[in-house]
């Protein structure tokens, strides 16, 4: 029988920039191992274990029975963009006009087309390192510089305002910001956002704000740059359903930016993906609406489980974790085991059966620290630490 070999082929040079996101790397591992009958605790993805609540499943249903199943416009059906406008206002103190919302599938999109449509080739971009790995794969992707600012354990994971002022320069096009934050669960305080805003008064430099989390706050309450004087016209909210209603698989965020700005996000959004499904934005008129009573119910449990996961990783030699006070990860430094990140992480899913992520996933400054998702059962938390106090007595 004849057989036809693959010829190779030519693809374009920036693939080559393109990153990935580990944690899904490391839960095809998981399961892999799981298949030959290992058991494996998940702490390695960012995704709520909760059900997404009821009343927004059968807000769904109930869409797809009325017949919302069909194209709607590229920036979002008027009735989520409306509701996204007036929770925001309420939320954040500031006038937010449906106009200025783009509603997409999932959150990323907002990053990818902000940095498509903003960021010219040589062009730098400031972002958090670490920080979710997706930002310094884009900006390259498109042919920006990314220039990373840290976020470091003795500034409490905080951003230092004064190192990304000092990092800004005349190329300098955007900011990215993510409060809480992903990986550390920092969260940047009022004093210094104010204290960026006043730098930023009078330069024409975009701020991408990603407050995914901002429900998921256990200390203080969230802020955001765009309640700044000045900073509204500059700033891209970037926001979403996955994590505040556990809705991670229905692929639904959204930006909230100037008129202008919103338009030609509109117009990526139908040259990429013609519109966000109809009755996933039916049910998210419901999520916005509706009960909010399931989100204050998990935001305590996940409270609970950062307690437990906190202190029982600071019983365990080596470790050293301080105790984030937004999104749902805890970055403990490693140091002390004398263990690189990557190797650390690895040695935990193959001989602990504790799938984490190692510190380097989200830059070169994660180096000697690990992510742990804290999204999972108490139960499973706590027989995730006896399994690493186990490990590290016996290798370290």
């Amino acid at each position: 029988m004849a057989t036809t070999a693959h010829r190779t082929f030519r693809l374009a040079e920036r693939m080559s920039r393109l990153g990935t996101e580990s944690a899904f790397e490391v839960l095809v591992r998981a399961r892999e191992l799981e298949a030959r009958g290992k058991e494996i605790i998940h702490l390695e993805i960012g995704e709520p274990d909760f059900a997404t609540p009821p009343n927004i499943v059968e807000a769904a249903a109930r869409a797809l029975r009325e017949g919302w199943t069909h194209y709607g416009p590229p920036a979002g059906l008027p009735q989520l963009r409306g509701s996204i406008a007036e929770t925001t206002s309420e939320h954040l103190g500031i006038p937010v006009d449906a106009g200025e919302v783009v509603v997409t599938p999932g959150g990323k999109p907002i990053m990818f087309f902000t940095i498509l449509a903003l960021v010219n080739e040589g062009e730098e971009v400031l972002y958090p390192n670490p920080g979710f790995p997706i930002y310094e794969s884009m900006i390259q992707f498109v042919g920006g510089l990314a220039v990373p600012y840290g976020l470091r354990e003795d500034h409490d994971f905080d951003s230092d305002v004064d190192e990304i002022i000092a990092k800004i320069s005349e190329r300098t096009r955007l900011i990215i910001l993510n409060s809480p934050h992903n990986p550390t669960g920092g969260v940047m305080g009022r004093a210094e956002l104010a204290k960026l805003a006043e730098a930023l008064a009078g330069r024409d430099i975009f701020v991408l704000s990603d407050e995914i989390y901002n429900r998921l706050i256990y200390e203080g309450e969230h802020a955001s740059l765009a309640q700044f004087p000045g900073m509204k016209e500059w700033t891209i909210i970037l926001n979403g359903f996955s994590k505040t209603y556990a809705m991670t698989g229905w692929r639904m965020g959204y930006g909230i930016m100037r008129p202008d700005l919103a338009r030609q996000l509109a117009l990526l959004m139908t040259n990429s993906n013609s519109c966000t499904a109809s009755f996933t934005q039916i049910a998210g008129v419901e999520a916005l609406r509706g009960d909010q009573s399931s989100v204050d119910r998990m935001r305590e449990e996940l409270r609970r489980r950062r307690d437990v996961i906190v202190e029982g990783l600071n019983r365990i030699p080596g470790f050293g974790c301080r105790q984030p006070h937004g999104a749902f990860y805890v970055f403990p430094n490693i140091q002390g085991t004398g263990r690189k990140a990557r190797a650390l992480a690895d040695a935990l899913l193959n001989d602990a059966g504790v799938a984490c992520l190692g510190g380097t996933a989200f830059g070169k400054w994660g180096e000697g620290y690990l992510r742990f998702s804290f999204a999972n059962s108490v139960e499973n938390i706590q027989r995730a630490l006896e399994r690493i106090a186990h490990w590290a007595d016996n290798n370290l």
